[in-house]
Formats: C-alpha cells, sequence, structure tokens
C-alpha cells in the first residue's frame, strides 16, 4: 500500500466546528450569528436540523431530521422568529432571527399566508 493511502487512514482527531453545512442548500455557515447567541437555521434558505431539544443550544435531540421553515412570528418588541417544523417528528420550534439572515426570504415566508389565504379571496368581498 502506498504511503499516500497511509495517510488518509490515520484517525484525525475531533475539532471543534466552527461551522456547519445546511442540510437544505448546502451552505457553509458560521455558528456565530450576529443578534443571536446560537445559531440554529441556515441564514440564505433559513432551513434548520432537529439538533435542539428543550433549550436552545442544548444540541440534545437525537431526531437530526431537516426543518423546514414554515411561518414567521413577531414578539412583543418586535422580533422575528422563525418557525420551523421538523420532518422527521413534526416538533415545532421558535428560533430568533439572526442579523445576517436573508431578509428576501424572511418577507417570503412572512407573506406566505397572503400569497395563499386559507379561504377564497372572494369571500371577502361579501363582507
Amino acid at each position: 500500500m502506498s504511503r499516500r493511502r497511509d495517510e488518509h487512514r490515520r484517525p484525525r482527531l475531533r475539532q471543534e466546528a466552527d461551522s456547519f453545512r445546511c442540510v437544505h442548500c448546502r451552505l457553509d455557515v458560521p455558528l456565530s450569528a450576529p443578534g443571536t447567541r446560537h445559531r440554529n437555521h441556515c441564514p440564505n434558505c433559513l432551513h434548520s436540523k432537529h439538533v435542539d431539544d428543550r433549550v436552545p443550544g442544548d444540541r440534545a435531540s437525537e431526531c437530526h431530521a431537516r426543518m423546514e421553515p414554515i411561518a414567521i412570528s413577531v414578539r412583543g418588541g418586535g422580533e422575528w422568529v422563525v418557525i420551523h417544523r421538523c420532518s422527521g417528528c413534526d416538533a415545532l420550534s421558535a428560533n430568533r432571527s439572526a442579523g445576517d439572515d436573508n431578509p428576501l426570504m424572511l418577507i417570503r415566508l412572512a407573506t406566505r399566508p397572503l400569497a395563499s389565504p386559507p379561504f377564497p379571496m372572494e369571500r371577502l368581498a361579501a363582507l
């Protein structure tokens, strides 16, 4: 066996990650984010991975399935929160938006109910 192949088989030391790869758009995302202590979603597509269980940053979930952004909520002080639904276990989570989140994706998510209302628009005219 060549020396080059042997070098690839050596055990590597596990290093503390400073980024993660988005499960949806495959972007390399830094763990640090402006406006939040625990980055938990991609700033490009807003998708996440089910890693936290009860507390943001605990990384205690065993699910690890994709989490799709489904809605925006606004807290009392005007802070936007991204609502995610897990594709594996249907759990819902609320995650603070970060300062570097894609504003177009945030607006698209916030206006989704207006673009696809759950009732026929003609009913509004009857009111």
